[in-house]
């Protein structure tokens, strides 16, 4: 280890040394004859070492730092130099994010710079590939996606694993009055619902008496540090790491290698049942359709695994801000407990899909929880050719393009004085009335899925998801938080809340 180490600053210590002259020039040549546009504010920068410091002294609060930089420019754009990396342009104006998700999409890829921080655990899968290889399997995840039968087994999913394992753990905690994890206990939900309809398994996270399995740890293990290297002041540092294979990267070997090997034997077991069992109904979960679509195992590992990135920890994110956004909005959370009843007909009529789509406050609170709490914080393309965003930004080839949807759901620009405030009313067409109809917002202004050619897939079985588990809930408990301290937003591949929200669950009294 000794030896490792000193290989490994000797090595940084050479490339600095070595290029520091280059990279100087590089800036001085950058600052002297491409200066951005004078609508482009940009942090304290120096030469060599870019806005490190400033980036340092803000590492914990990144995402409100650059909301107030955003704030503070009139294009709400700013650019960002960084040690060991491009310029890194960050926006929040939404014609710049339509012109990058939209109208020069194939100018915008995510890019080498974004493909090789999540590369080792995504492989070619659909979220990390750009061109032809991207297009093949958005076409194929698209077909699949839009199938009736695939929205029917979501919701059977659904209604199993809520009435069988969810509602039991939180009467259990109730009952013996046990303050509960609700999100550890959300995403455990989360990732029994992902198991089952992408790899046709089931994990049993949500059996409390047995340990969580190896591949959820190890889920959570790979993304936590792929977005450290996402956000690491210099790059050069995680990518010494690898080479070297120490500290986060060797865990992050490690946690590879366990997901890539535990998808492949499901996998293949999965291929064996097709192969020998072509009578049996085996063609409901993603698994199955991609194989029988004739997929590679390799392609179809990759995209398995991204289905299941994008899935596990998105909606128990959102739902455990909702949760705590309402317990500190009665009102609210009584508005939608009438709405679920009167839907169900007091619980005479079950929550399948059409009475789902009914549920227009309920939406409307989640689409409020995750403008100020996006379950995706950000998100960068990088530019194939120079170009001008619609704000006047010159973009030179290579730059990094990123997009924030946390600050954008923050700009008093887009959302008015009140920007900070949950008010699901604002995306009621009128608010007040009683016949209560939600608003068309642009993506660009709210890109929560992304938006354009990649717009997030799932997003309908996400509502049907987090709609079913949320009005469930409340109809039967009463969830009361125990911490008074506000929450602490966390950013990493998907967001959540710092140490979880614990919660005590008490029976629901008839209003």
């Amino acid at each position: 280890m000794v030896v490792y180490l000193i290989l490994f600053f000797s090595l940084g210590f050479f490339i600095v040394s070595f290029f520091s002259p280059l990279i100087h020039q590089e800036l001085l040549f950058s600052c002297l004859f491409n200066k951005p546009s004078s609508s482009t504010y940009a942090p304290p920068s120096h030469p060599f070492i870019g806005c490190l410091i400033s980036f340092y002294k803000n590492r914990h609060r990144l995402l409100d730092w650059y909301t107030n930089l955003l704030s503070s420019s009139p294009s709400q754009t700013i650019l960002v130099h960084r040690l060991g990396a491009r310029r890194t342009f960050v926006t929040a104006n939404p014609a710049n994010v339509e012109h990058i998700l939209k109208t020069n999409f194939n100018n915008f890829p995510k890019g080498k710079p974004f493909t090789e921080i999540l590369g080792d655990l995504l492989g070619c899968g659909i979220f990390n590939v750009d061109g032809e290889l991207w297009s093949a399997q958005r076409k194929l995840a698209s077909h699949e996606f839009s199938t009736k039968s695939l929205r029917e087994f979501i919701v059977k999913t659904l209604q199993g694993e809520v009435e069988n394992r969810l509602i039991p753990v939180l009467e259990d905690a109730m009952e013996n009055e046990k303050v509960l994890d609700l999100q550890d206990i959300l995403k455990r939900f989360a990732f029994d619902i992902v198991g089952k309809v992408s790899l046709g398994t089931d994990p049993f996270c949500l059996d409390l008496s047995k340990s969580l399995p190896p591949l959820f740890e190890a889920f959570d293990t790979a993304s936590e540090i792929c977005a450290m290297r996402g956000t690491a002041p210099v790059y050069l540092i995680w990518k010494l790491k690898r080479v070297f294979n120490v500290g986060s990267e060797k865990k992050l070997k490690e946690a590879v290698n366990l997901v890539h090997d535990s998808v492949l034997e499901i996998i293949q077991k999965k291929k064996n049942v097709l192969e020998n069992d072509s009578e049996r109904n085996c063609d409901e979960d993603l698994l199955s359709r991609m194989l029988s679509a004739g997929q590679s195992e390799e392609v179809t590992r990759d995209m398995v695994i991204s289905f299941i990135m994008a899935g596990r920890d998105t909606t128990s994110a959102t739902m455990t801000w909702l949760f705590w956004l309402l317990s500190e909005n009665k009102a609210l959370e009584k508005m939608i407990i009438d709405e679920v009843e009167l839907i169900t007909n007091n619980g005479e009529r079950p929550l399948d899909f059409e009475a789902l789509k009914q549920m227009v406050i309920l939406k409307a609170c989640l689409c409020e929880s995750m403008r100020l709490y996006p379950p995706v914080a950000w998100d960068s393309k990088h530019a194939a050719a120079d170009d001008v965003l619609p704000d006047g930004t010159r973009v030179r080839k290579g730059d990094r393009v990123t997009y924030i949807p946390y600050g954008m759901g923050r700009m008093e620009e887009l959302w008015g004085k009140d920007c900070l405030e949950f008010k699901p009313d604002r995306w009621f067409n009128e608010p007040g009335s009683e016949n209560i109809v939600l608003k068309s917002v642009s993506p660009y202004k709210y890109p929560v899925f992304q938006a354009g050619p990649r717009v997030c897939l799932g997003k309908e079985m996400a509502f049907i998801q987090m709609q079913y588990v949320v009005g469930t809930i409340l109809r039967k408990f009463e969830i009361e938080p125990v911490c008074e301290k506000r929450p602490v937003f966390v950013p990493l591949l998907t967001a959540h809340m710092a140490g979880g929200l614990k919660v005590l669950v008490r029976r629901r009294a008839k209003w």
